[in-house]
């Protein structure tokens, strides 16, 4: 994998613990700056010495809360001013929620959309301006197969993401010949830790090879990746199903 295949500059993984990120981190970091920014950014060691390990000239971790919008546009102008423009940038952060808790507590509701789409939204729009003025960049943003077809079974974090899916798919039409692409990746069933606990869907991918699809979907600048690819043509089918067999469809 050659530097010289993504956008010039740092790589900033937004959501400095996520295990996809960490894993598109390790892939793109050979030569070059990286920023894990993360809430209680001062524990983010072991994750630091990976990315370290896998070649980065430097990491530097910085303090971030997705949840606090108003911060997000001070935090990416100091990140840009201190280590360089920003090459790539990898929003990793979100929460899948307790669908059952969602139901019945409105604000736990508004939380898991909050951090999966209005704070995505926030960060990509501050993104997309500091990019654009430069002229160049990458953004990486994680829809999900969830937000395809909205399911009853986890339909409060699909509606985020199907959010996300069509916010993201608009800004990657308006950024059209900025120089700045947006890659969105839609992932089936990841297993890891978000995930821990359930049982694995169909087609489950795992963190590793999510983040082999990001990177080549980077360096050959795709602009939509779906993880496993063979989900692609399966989602197209089920919006075709009759919505009384769909609302049975488990999570």
């Amino acid at each position: 994998m050659r530097d010289t295949d993504y956008a010039p500059g740092s790589v900033l993984l937004l959501g400095g613990r996520s295990e996809i990120g960490l894993e598109v981190a390790t892939r793109l970091a050979p030569g070059r700056t990286v920023i894990l920014a993360a809430r209680r950014s001062a524990d983010l060691v072991s994750e630091r010495e990976a990315v370290l390990a896998a070649g980065a000239t430097a990491v530097h971790c910085v303090e971030f809360d997705a949840d606090r919008v108003a911060d997000h546009g001070t935090v990416l102008s100091q990140v840009s001013e201190e280590h360089g423009p920003i090459g790539v940038a990898v929003l990793a952060f979100g929460v899948l929620g307790d669908q059952a808790r969602a139901e019945v507590d409105a604000a736990h509701a508004l939380a898991v959309v909050h951090t999966d789409y209005v704070a995505q939204v926030g960060v990509l729009t501050h993104l997309a301006n500091l990019m654009r003025a430069r002229g160049s960049g990458q953004i990486v943003v994680f829809s999900s197969v969830a937000g395809m077809r909205v399911r009853r079974a986890n339909y409060v974090y699909g509606s985020a993401k199907a959010g996300l899916d069509g916010f993201a798919s608009g800004l990657a039409d308006a950024l059209h010949g900025t120089g700045v692409r947006l890659l969105l990746v839609r992932p089936g069933f990841v297993i890891g830790r978000m995930t821990e606990g359930m049982t694995p869907a169909p087609f489950s991918s795992t963190p590793q090879q999510v983040a082999d699809a990001v990177a080549h979907g980077l360096r050959t600048g795709r602009e939509k990746v779906w993880v496993p690819g063979l989900l692609r043509p399966i989602f197209f089918g089920m919006r075709l199903l009759p919505q009384f067999v769909w609302r049975r469809m488990p999570r």
